[in-house]
Order: C-alpha cells, then structure tokens, then sequence
C-alpha cells in the first residue's frame, strides 16, 4: 500500500501502530547520536561551500562535508554523469565516494579542471581485501598505487579499503595489515584521510575501538535501521570521533515503486530520516540531475516528522522487507546499528 493512498480508517490503525515504534526510534537519536557541527562555522574553510546547502563535520578529519553526498554506483554513461556531478557542485555537494576502479576513473574523468570542488574517496574494491591475494599492507598499497595512477590521481581525499561482506569477519592479522597500509598510505602524502567500508556491524565496532587510526567508516544505512537497544555503533563513533558515512541508503533500489513521482517523495524521506540521526551522512548512487534536485531538496526540508510520515516510514519499511532482492537479503541485519 502506498503512503500517500491510505483512507481514513487505515491511517488511523497503521497512526496507532507507528506511533509507539517509529516515535521511539527518532526520538532515541538525540540520546545516540554526535554532537552536531558548532554554531558559528567559518565558511570560508568549506569547500565548494553553498549557503543553500547543510555541511558536517566528518569526524577527526575536520572535513565539512556537504549533508548528502553523492556515491559511486550510479547507472549513468561518461557524460550523464559529467552533467551529474556539475550539478552536485552546484547546489554545493563537495564530496564523492567510489569503490571501484571503474567508478574511480569515470569520476576523475569528470572532475578534470575542477577536482578542488570536490574530496574524491576512492576503493579498488576487487583488489583490496575482499580478495585473498590483497591481505597484505604490500598488496594494498601496490593496488592504491595502481588505481591512483590510472585515474591519474596524486593523492585522494579518503582511502576506505573495501572490506568482507557478511558471513565472516577479517582475522586480527588481516586487520592489522589494513591499518598498517593506511597508516603508510597517509605518512606518504598518498590519502589525506583513511578508513574502511563493512557490511559486519560488530567488526565495525572491533576496529574503531582498538585502532585509533581510522578516520572514517561506511557501513549500510537505510530506514529499516536503528541504534541497537545495546553495543550501538553509534555511542562508539562520538567517543573515538570516527565519520560515518551511510551506504544503501534506498535499500539497493528496494524502496522504489517504479513511479517516478512517488520514489522521489520515498528518496527524501529516506534522506531525511538518515539525517535525523546527526551521525550517518547518506551518500545515495543518483543516476540523472533530477535525483541530484531531489536529494537537495531533501537537505532542506525539515528533519520532525509528523504522524503521517511516520505511517509512510512503517509502510516503506515493510515494502523494502518484501522486495529486497536475493543478494540484498544481507540488509535485514542492518536493523540495528
């Protein structure tokens, strides 16, 4: 059932009903969530800054980014995404995260004259850890020197290796070969900042806490998920000041309808109900100049929500559980965070 079609009886059964679960969830955030940007911002330290748009302090790093910023998957073509990216720099979104070296050269491609309007984090997703021959801090960098060379890149604003899915978590000897290749990535001049992207909540929580060198992280954050009731991320993330970024954020596609007014409305709510939290910064694929508006729009729109969109949060929960594709079933454990 769609939000915006409920009658009068289902909104007052399905009012009750998100009234006490989603009521609970938003309200919690203030209690979780990190302390928000200081009131008086020097601007002028903020790149690619646009009085129209929110920025925030991504942790450690001291970077202000943009509140929404853009991500790497994304369907359009070499130009479409040129036009894209314009845009972003435009409405002053001044960050892109891309995790995989086709992705990573397609956004340097298009950055070409303008790369300080934008922090470029990158990934060589399929040679970095996942892969068993990547395990080592001498793998790693030889294949972020390879990716920086062929997007012709010197440096790149965040190095976030991309680590293991779900169904096991990386042995403490792997872990530390991580750290130990970004540590020497940022002694060398090579990433200004590093960090990791996990799909283990749990392993999330192991490596911000024992090693102090991580800047950043990316994990899954879509409207399903919440602070977990206890061992939270987020308590973690504001005690070691650890950014966080929030990949997934339409749960892969399964938020949409297929009508193209409605999914608008769906991608803001979602966007705001990420913002909500003060901690995640969401960092949607936006594949046409129209999603690039849309998520801007968002940005501005208030972070309360009344009774109805609650309702509206519920029953795009429950429409994500039922259309989440086989090899997204994985976002059921991001419930909680």
């Amino acid at each position: 059932m769609k939000p915006e079609l409920l009658n009068r009886r289902d909104f007052v059964r399905e009012a009750a009903m998100a009234g006490a679960g989603m009521a609970a969830v938003l309200s919690g955030w203030s209690a979780m969530a990190a302390e928000p940007a200081p009131a008086a911002i020097d601007t002028s330290k903020i790149l690619n800054y646009n009085p129209n748009m929110e920025y925030r302090r991504l942790g450690k790093t001291g970077l202000m980014v943009s509140a929404v910023c853009l991500g790497g998957h994304s369907r359009s073509k070499d130009t479409e995404r040129a036009e894209i990216i314009t845009r972003c720099i435009e409405a002053g979104i001044n960050y892109i995260d891309a995790c995989w070296d086709n992705e990573v050269k397609r956004d340097a491609r298009a950055l070409k004259g303008r790369r300080d309007k934008m922090y470029l984090a990158l990934s060589h997703g399929a040679k970095e850890v996942r892969n068993e021959e990547y395990r080592t801090a001498k793998k790693l960098l030889e294949s972020l020197d390879e990716l920086l060379r062929d997007s012709e890149q010197e440096y790149t604003d965040l190095w976030r290796i991309t680590c293991l899915e779900p169904g096991g978590r990386h042995s403490f000897d792997t872990s530390c070969e991580i750290v130990e290749a970004l540590e020497k990535a940022k002694k060398a001049g090579k990433a200004r900042f590093v960090g990791f992207s996990s799909h283990d909540r749990r392993w999330i929580k192991f490596m911000i806490d024992y090693f102090p060198q991580i800047d950043v992280v990316c994990f899954p954050f879509t409207t399903m998920s919440k602070a977990a009731p206890k061992d939270s991320l987020f308590p973690a993330l504001k005690q070691r000041d650890v950014g966080a970024f929030g990949i997934k954020p339409f749960a892969a596609g399964s938020l949409f309808s297929g009508q193209a007014e409605e999914d608008l409305k769906r991608a803001r709510l979602a966007i705001r109900y990420i913002l909500a939290t003060n901690t995640v910064i969401p960092i949607p694929g936006l594949n046409s100049v129209a999603e690039v508006d849309n998520a801007v729009k968002a940005v501005a729109e208030r972070r309360q929500f009344d009774v109805r969109e609650k309702v509206a949060l519920e029953g795009l929960n429950r429409h994500v559980q039922a259309h989440l594709a086989p090899n997204y079933q994985w976002l059921r454990d991001w419930e909680y965070v």
